[in-house]
């Protein structure tokens, strides 16, 4: 398309889940719950492993993260809908939009590597008990943070900067929030050899991690399978199935939407539910409410403070 043709927005139309008025009011109150839920269960999350001593551990260390992006992952989309929804206000400026689809693309993939992190601390931890404290060490654990935050951060920036933001084929987004697959539909010119970038982009992004979170786990099965003690089997066990239930989660959506784009394009909005607020909404609670050393810290803190 020629420049010449080419009509600049400077705002966009979010089209939503629904425009029945008791289906938005209805949709507005479960929005609002959600988000309060996810405030407080990965605020509680966060807030027990800082002050317990217990949990400072790898494990935690990384699960305190990955409360961190969720709560940013869904405070940077979940307050701008909850408002459309109650409101009906539909229309987002170009500028908002780009930086909500950039920091939620940025997170994102955040908790793509950071998952993959977590299963090599748990292969570490359960098969090689031994040498765990060397292999995770806190140096170790620090590096690969801030290895996971800057390939995040580069990846995001080039999957923005190779994305053309000239929008001419209207500017109604068939979705809930500033997704960016669906923003691309709105871009001008051939965006042929821009999906196959973001398809391999997003082979690395999510395939990759997730063979490395497979084999991980082909390993601990293995090493589960050779622990005598009972009980010692059933609490690693409980860990890595705490760990798997948020994987299948976040994966299965993810994947679904970006590596299936073509075939589920009319579906993308409703996809992206099980990653964008599914997830962080039982986060908290599958690792907490599985977790007797959560629970035990927890438990501390307010014997604490009620004995104060």
């Amino acid at each position: 398309m020629d420049s010449g043709n080419q009509t600049s927005f400077t705002e966009l139309i979010l089209v939503g889940l629904t425009q029945n008025l008791k289906a938005r009011i209805s949709l507005s109150f479960l929005f609002l719950f959600l988000y309060i839920v996810i405030i407080l269960g990965n605020g509680f999350l966060i807030f027990t492993i800082i002050v317990s001593p217990q949990l400072h551990t790898p494990m935690y260390y990384f699960l305190c993260n990955l409360s961190f992006i969720d709560l940013g992952f869904t405070s940077c989309s979940l307050p701008r809908i909850l408002y459309d929804t109650l409101f009906n206000k539909r229309r987002i400026s170009v500028t908002i939009c780009l930086m909500q689809m950039n920091l939620g693309l940025f997170l994102g993939i955040v908790e793509c590597i950071l998952l993959a992190v977590m299963a090599y601390d748990r292969y570490a931890a359960i098969c090689s008990p031994l040498r765990y404290t060397l292999i995770m060490s806190w140096r170790v654990c620090n590096c690969m943070t801030v290895i996971m935050w800057g390939v995040s951060f580069i990846l995001s920036l080039i999957a923005t900067i190779m994305k053309p933001f000239v929008f001419c084929k209207g500017n109604t987004l068939d979705h809930y929030a500033c997704e960016i697959l669906v923003v691309m539909e709105l871009a001008c010119g051939d965006l042929s050899s821009v999906k196959t970038l973001m398809f391999i982009q997003s082979f690395y992004v999510l395939i990759f991690p997730l063979v490395l979170i497979v084999v991980s786990y082909i390993y601990i099965i293995a090493s589960l399978l050779k622990i005598s003690c009972a009980q010692g089997r059933s609490k690693a066990f409980s860990t890595c199935a705490s760990h798997l239930t948020v994987v299948i989660m976040f994966y299965g959506g993810s994947i679904t939407m970006y590596m299936g784009q073509a075939r589920f394009s009319s579906n993308l909005k409703y996809i992206s539910l099980t990653y964008g607020f599914l997830t962080p909404t039982l986060n908290p609670f599958i690792y907490s409410l599985r977790n007797s050393e959560v629970k035990d810290a927890f438990k501390k803190i307010l014997t604490n403070y009620s004995a104060k």
